[in-house]
């Protein structure tokens, strides 16, 4: 069986969803994921926004303009009276909810089931459609077998024991529908996987019943090799190892969520990306094995911020390290990149909530500088394996760019190099014509 997972533009009209439909409907059995409606995770956010702020007749006129939307979603959707009415139930149903929250208190739970309702609504009316046009199609409520654990990540075990009997219970059916992004934590509360957290999702789910392929499918036919918002004249990449995948999503290729491919990786499964647009493209496949040695792709993460602590102390001292890395782990603040010399370490953090607390506790170890409004280019591929001079090439390449910091050597699939958010497109051209285009 594949799964296979369509984000919010695949499904956000009714035309798309036909698409999506007819796309899926080919006698095979599979799991379809499903987002919520484009915009509508951002109506959503929006809605939160204005109940945190307790300004409820702001956030009671959000949720009009959007049920009204589905409303005439609804309408355009169906064909006959009753799914037409199915359809308005399920709105109402997901709407109710909402409007519950204009009254009394607000928290993270109410935030996070509000979250909850674009995709809770995608999955029923796409499974009404399928059944209305004679697919034997079966809702799978991911609430139901979706999970996390205490520290936030995905319970596979959990989900791998509850799946099976979720479809059992349901029926049998030619394809099942469930919602991407959603999940439950360990209060049994409503929580989710974060923005892209459908391809986590599919992902998860592919691992939990060791799916024959986890197919992503979005309005891009793949992989590129850099940027097409910043180069032009990009190139797709056919295929991708699963660790040369997990950094370029990582570091800012926005086609992936960046934990997709773990689950994947661990049993096996082949992840292909599909253009919803170009179905009959290839897409990019990512296996175990890599298609060849050298560059493959570039990627660039925004929004990075770069700390340096000087400090007399390190010279020849054991521990110091431990005890500044100890004040990240407190904060659960992960670091991207690291580079040391005898006297002092760079690091870069990419969530600066705890920043000053941070700070305030790394000054007592020296002089703490700060960059901020900074990016990481990535550099990914089979480059260790590369012909001698590659680290030449990459700073002939940016000859006349300033470089803030390198990473080189932790991993045989990337070389990282941090640049400031203001030379980032100058960055991924000069490597698009001196390192992607030779």
């Amino acid at each position: 069986m594949r799964v296979l997972k369509f984000g919010g533009t695949s499904v956000g009209s009714p035309e798309n969803m036909r698409a999506v439909m007819n796309l899926v409907a080919d006698g095979e059995k599979k799991i379809i994921v499903l987002s919520a409606m484009s915009g509508t995770t951002n109506s959503l956010v929006e809605i939160s926004n204005f109940l945190h702020k307790k300004n409820k007749d702001s956030a009671r006129i959000a949720i009009g303009k959007l049920e009204a939307k589905y409303k005439e979603v609804v309408a355009e959707l169906f064909t006959s009276d009753e799914n037409k009415q199915k359809g308005l139930e399920i709105v109402k149903e997901s709407f109710d909810t909402l409007k519950s929250f204009t009254t009394g208190n607000f928290s993270l739970v109410g935030e996070n089931t509000i979250l909850a309702q674009g995709e809770i609504i995608s999955t029923n009316l796409v499974t009404i459609l399928m059944n209305e046009s004679g697919y034997n199609t079966k809702l799978l409520p991911a609430l139901d077998f979706m999970k996390i654990d205490e520290d936030k990540a995905a319970d596979l075990n959990f989900i791998r024991e509850h799946i099976t009997p979720v479809i059992e219970a349901v029926g049998e059916a030619d394809y099942y529908i469930t919602q991407g992004f959603i999940c439950r934590d360990v209060n049994g509360d409503i929580n989710n996987l974060q923005r892209g957290g459908s391809d986590y999702t599919a992902s998860l789910i592919g691992a939990a019943i060791d799916a024959e392929e986890i197919q992503i499918w979005t309005d891009i036919d793949g992989f590129h090799n850099n940027d097409p918002r910043f180069v032009e004249n990009t190139k797709k990449i056919e295929q991708l190892s699963f660790n040369e995948a997990a950094e370029l999503a990582y570091f800012g290729a926005k086609i992936l969520h960046p934990q997709t491919v773990l689950p994947a990786r661990v049993q096996n499964i082949p992840v292909r990306l599909k253009n919803t647009m170009n179905p009959s493209d290839g897409g990019t496949l990512i296996t175990a094995e890599s298609d060849g040695k050298g560059i493959k792709a570039v990627a660039a993460k925004d929004g990075i911020t770069a700390i340096k602590i000087r400090s007399g102390r390190m010279l020849m001292a054991y521990g110091f390290l431990k005890n500044v890395f100890a004040i990240f782990e407190k904060h659960r603040t992960s670091i991207d990149m690291i580079s040391t010399s005898e006297v002092a370490v760079s690091l870069t953090i990419d969530d600066t909530k705890q920043l000053d607390t941070i700070l305030e506790e790394l000054s007592q170890f020296g002089t703490v500088e700060v960059d901020y409004d900074m990016s990481i280019v990535c550099i990914v591929g089979d480059i260790i394996e590369e012909e001698k001079g590659f680290a030449s090439k990459v700073f002939n390449a940016l000859d006349g760019i300033p470089i803030r910091m390198i990473s080189y050597g932790g991993s045989r699939h990337n070389i990282s190099i941090l640049v400031p958010e203001s030379r980032k497109k100058e960055t991924l051209v000069a490597l698009s014509k001196n390192l992607l285009n030779n």
